[in-house]
């Protein structure tokens, strides 16, 4: 035993991972290294940790204390030593195992380490990024302009009676083009606004060659992305910038794919006499567009610092009508981010330039958050997900609920036979709209609330439903003790194997102008068949979304919404 023991390959050190604190991730991992030897110490010169993957791409603040702690230590123990190195490694291990059980299980307001990206492999991935930004309107909830809710959809109409935009002398390419191929990038984009005074968020896009700025509302409950357009324009809203104006070389023909796309529901599927692709959109509150489709130049920028300038298909816009003129007072179009082909991010990811992957975070206390296209701003684990459902809305984020509480009690969703319901996460609608069983469950248990502290004041017109305070409401913090949480049940009815989305009460209260608090959930019996719920922008605050179409699944996680982890500030204008 004796022999074997002199002949057993000696123990040469071991190296502890320390994972960042919890409270500012930001700082990096430290990796430290021991020596185990029977010789005394030798002195060896200090040698600097390599970056880990997820920190090679950018540049971290507060870096000088990882690079300090990241040097290599080298110590020498003594077998002689009270403890024996095996002992020493074993309590060593059971250390680092329970510190990596603890951090799984700690939820956090701010992102988690990102995933590392894999350079074995050939694609790049960096992410697109927008910033979402405000936008200013008012009025009661019947007239009001920030109460958006589109669900836009083609619908049918007569080419014969559409007015010719631009005559089509040049031959135009079919296909989506690049300026500069790659493999799955990412972009992130800066996003504004908020539900109290805005109603909704948009950010920008530089269209064209040279570029110009655009402001556009971010919409995952749309299809096409679409601008004001001088073709010449009929109706049009004043818009934050001028109109776009095309040229013959930009008009789409009408046998391009993505014009037999928008004109399915035409009778007559092409027009030999058309040198254009018309198309009409009517939005859930019976607002609609009319326009051509176009193709130009999108300036991104990936979070690499690497500029890339694809040809996009999107609407060149030239009439509007219903509430679309008053929100586009400060904006100039829409930004349709849903599952359709012709979506922006479904025609970047069918030419290789991401995976096709959203993202959204807006903020809850203050204006703002961002947007993001790609998968390399997704945080890999701590998320929840749920399978995203094909029916009944095709080209919606979609996922079936199993059971859906206010505080300690029930309410029933009556969308289906076996008592499942359907949730829709829609940006751009600014409230949330439930099914009429649900809705009406939910006014009965509020009938509660109703108080000395907190009474229903009728004269507010802001909603369907507002309550008075002894004082003015500056947060909803102030009066939240009167109201109690939503909880989304969803792959599960049995709450301990299932996944949960917790919407507190600023998740679906708003302050009205007069200092009331008023219920930001509306009823959706008379949305389509009335069989969804429809979560606005209300209720998708404080929490990174994340639409993956690549695996069909939709998740969440809590979040402040400043920024993606990777990014040391957004790109804000």
């Amino acid at each position: 035993m004796e022999e074997t023991t002199k002949h057993s390959p000696p123990i040469q050190g071991v190296v502890i991972i320390t994972l960042p604190p919890p409270d500012n991730p930001s700082l990096g991992k430290t990796i430290t290294a021991f020596t185990l030897s029977d010789s005394p110490p030798t002195h060896h010169q200090p040698q600097q940790e390599e970056p880990s993957q997820s920190q090679s791409q950018i540049t971290q603040p507060n870096n000088q204390d990882s690079d300090t702690s990241s040097n290599f230590l080298h110590v020498s123990l003594q077998r002689s030593f009270l403890f024996r190195p095996r002992i020493i490694l074993g309590l060593l291990g059971i250390s680092i195992i329970a510190l990596s059980f603890w951090s799984s299980l700690t939820t956090q307001d701010t992102l988690f380490e990102l995933r590392d990206v894999d350079h074995d492999n050939k694609s790049s991935n960096s992410a697109f990024i927008l910033p979402l930004y405000p936008k200013r309107v008012g009025g009661d909830w019947k007239s009001k302009t920030d109460v958006e809710f589109k669900l836009g959809r083609f619908v049918n109409f007569k080419p014969d009676i559409v007015m010719e935009r631009v005559m089509d002398g040049e031959k135009i390419d079919k296909s989506v083009s690049a300026a500069t191929k790659l493999e799955y990038s990412s972009v992130n984009f800066p996003a504004k606004g908020n539900i109290h005074s805005d109603g909704l968020y948009y950010t920008y896009m530089l269209v064209g060659n040279p570029p110009k700025p655009y402001f556009l509302d971010i919409d995952t409950g749309s299809d096409l992305m679409w601008i004001q357009c001088d073709a010449p324009c009929t109706s049009c809203a004043k818009g934050a910038h001028p109109l776009y104006k095309p040229r013959n070389v930009n008009m789409i023909p009408p046998r391009n794919p993505y014009c037999v796309e928008v004109q399915e529901n035409l009778r007559s599927k092409y027009c030999d006499n058309c040198h254009q692709c018309d198309y009409e959109i009517e939005y859930a509150d019976h607002s609609s567009s009319l326009g051509v489709l176009a193709k130009d130049e999108l300036q991104l920028v990936l979070a690499n610092g690497t500029g890339t300038k694809p040809n996009v298909v999107f609407g060149c816009a030239y009439d509007q009508q219903g509430t679309l003129l008053n929100t586009l007072a400060s904006t100039d179009g829409i930004l349709g981010l849903s599952r359709a082909p012709i979506s922006l991010p479904s025609q970047l990811a069918s030419h290789r330039f991401i995976n096709n992957v959203i993202g959204h975070c807006l903020r809850t206390d203050t204006n703002g958050g961002y947007l993001f296209l790609g998968n390399d701003f997704v945080p890999q684990w701590q998320m929840s997900w749920v399978p995203m459902l094909n029916t009944p809305f095709p080209n919606l984020y979609q996922a079936q609920l199993m059971k859906m509480n206010y505080g300690g009690k029930e309410l029933r969703l009556g969308s289906t036979s076996d008592g499942h319901g359907t949730v829709v996460f829609d940006t751009g609608s600014t409230y949330t709209y439930f099914t009429d069983q649900a809705y009406n469950a939910l006014i009965a248990m509020l009938e509660e609330i109703s108080s000395e502290d907190l009474t229903k004041d009728a004269s507010d017109t802001t909603l369907p439903i507002c309550w008075r305070s002894k004082f003015p409401v500056r947060t909803i913090a102030e009066v939240r003790q009167f109201f109690k949480p939503l909880n989304l049940q969803f792959g599960s009815k049995w709450r301990i194997v299932s996944t949960k989305l917790l919407i507190p009460a600023e998740g679906y209260l708003t302050i009205s102008e007069k200092g009331n608090v008023c219920l930001g959930i509306l009823d959706g019996s008379n949305i389509h068949d009335g069989s969804a719920i429809i979560l606005g922008d209300i209720s998708l605050r404080g929490q990174l979304y994340v639409y993956d179409n690549v695996n069909q699944k939709i998740g969440w996680i809590r979040s402040n919404c400043e920024r993606p982890h990777k990014l040391s500030s957004l790109p804000f204008f």
